[in-house]
């Protein structure tokens, strides 16, 4: 995960004293009602309120659903994401560390599909999916140009498909934040520049670990190999099977979505398909 925003105390009451001087204020839940609380006009209830204040602002979901309450009234926040971008997540003073807040994010996931957050055998489960979150979404941290590593020995003789064919990958859908895994196949036809081959493999795999989807996938690891690499070619394949068809929806365990991105030769037929035939080689 990326490095959390840690602002400190003197930082929150400088943000505090652009809010309103007089009035009480109401507290959204529950990052909101410590902010109330530290203006010392904090009210318990919406219509006792001047006006409200939240601890940040996200997607702006929250703002949104306090509308029909707020009749009129303003809406003031700490940090607005909205107007701060790229600012990230944020642990605040009275939060702890970044790991125990989104720990609790997943003990009330647990407890919104009914379960008991605390029984044994789910007591360190919130521990262990923040720790695997680090690994599954691991591409955020990773910059694809890191994996750069070119040859020119023997490149000039080189003017041929090379392609990486049929490698596993593991993804995570953004709709419904469910996984889908399948294999890639890359091939590009050099013009100077050669690539280690397993650099192929790492370049899409820092696409793949971050909230994705299929298409989007195939397309980012085309375009970035066509703007670094500059070869006289690229061609992507991805097969994939959706956990959020096979699981839910319309529940097609079977079903393999196949997607692709041609780039530069490959939109010649006999190179095109050259590759086809060489990735479905069995």
């Amino acid at each position: 995960m990326s490095e959390p925003y840690k602002p400190t105390w003197a930082e929150i009451y400088c943000r505090l004293s652009t809010f309103p001087k007089e009035g009480s204020c109401y507290g959204v839940p529950r990052g909101g009602a410590v902010v109330a609380g530290l203006t010392g006009r904090a009210v318990d209830t919406p219509e006792q309120a001047d006006f409200y204040v939240d601890d940040i602002i996200d997607s702006g979901a929250t703002l949104a659903r306090y509308k029909s309450l707020l009749d009129g009234k303003p809406f003031y926040a700490l940090f607005d994401k909205r107007a701060e971008q790229g600012l990230g997540w944020v642990v605040f003073p009275w939060e702890g560390s970044s790991e125990g807040d989104a720990e609790d994010i997943v003990r009330r996931q647990l407890q919104f599909i009914g379960e008991n957050a605390l029984r044994e055998g789910l007591a360190e489960t919130p521990a262990r999916v923040v720790r695997s979150w680090g690994e599954i979404f691991k591409g955020y941290r990773e910059d694809p140009a890191g994996h750069l590593k070119f040859f020119e020995d023997g490149c000039p003789d080189t003017d041929e498909m090379v392609m990486l064919r049929r490698f596993e990958f593991f993804s995570t859908c953004e709709h419904h934040l469910q996984p889908f895994h399948g294999v890639i196949s890359i091939a590009y036809i050099p013009d100077g520049k050669m690539l280690g081959v397993s650099k192929l493999a790492r370049i899409a795999d820092c696409f793949a670990r971050r909230l994705q989807i299929q298409e989007r996938l195939t397309s980012q690891i085309a375009d970035f190999l066509d703007e670094s690499l500059k070869p006289k070619g690229v061609m992507v394949v991805v097969r994939a099977k959706h956990l959020c068809i096979a699981a839910r929806g319309v529940k097609k365990q079977a079903g393999e979505m196949v997607t692709s991105a041609i780039r530069g030769a490959f939109t010649k037929e006999s190179a095109r398909s050259e590759f086809l035939q060489l990735e479905g080689r069995e």
